[in-house]
């Protein structure tokens, strides 16, 4: 699911805007590698970035693209999913939501869950700390996928 244009012009001006607050250079590829992921909504990879937006700067470097996500995430811009730093899928919906991935081809899409959001915590939780967010990721198969196979049940 792509984002709409109102939601993109937004997310630039307060990536502009961040981004002057923090002291960073507004260059072309950090706007560039930003609207990347904000324009979409399907959580890619750093090399995911790196191939799409080669398309429109033949010049800008895999290095360029890591080092200017992660600057992305250290201003609250973007948001990581999953663990590590080797394959880290970025996403720039800061709105709260959740995520469906897809164990056959690793598709991940957005929802939305009022139920999901007002979950509970289990007291479990205070003997290993305190929450500042919580996200629920479903696992399953894509209807995509599913229709390869041949498998339409829900």
């Amino acid at each position: 699911m792509d984002t709409g244009e109102p939601d993109i012009a937004s997310r630039m001006a307060h990536f502009e805007r961040a981004c002057r607050d923090a002291g960073a250079k507004l260059t072309h590829q950090r706007a560039e590698i930003f609207r990347e992921v904000a324009c979409t909504g399907d959580h890619p990879d750093a090399e995911t970035v790196y191939q799409r937006v080669r398309t429109r700067i033949p010049t800008v470097s895999l290095d360029t693209i890591y080092r200017t996500l992660w600057l992305l995430v250290d201003l609250g811009l973007i948001q990581t999913l999953g663990q590590g730093r080797d394959r880290a899928r970025f996403d720039a919906n800061l709105d709260r939501h959740h995520h469906f991935v897809c164990v056959k081809c690793g598709a991940t899409k957005d929802f939305y869950s009022t139920d999901f959001d007002e979950l509970a915590l289990p007291d479990s939780l205070k003997e290993i700390g305190h929450a500042e967010a919580t996200q629920v990721e479903v696992h399953g198969v894509c209807l995509d996928c599913a229709k390869k196979d041949g498998n339409t049940a829900n």
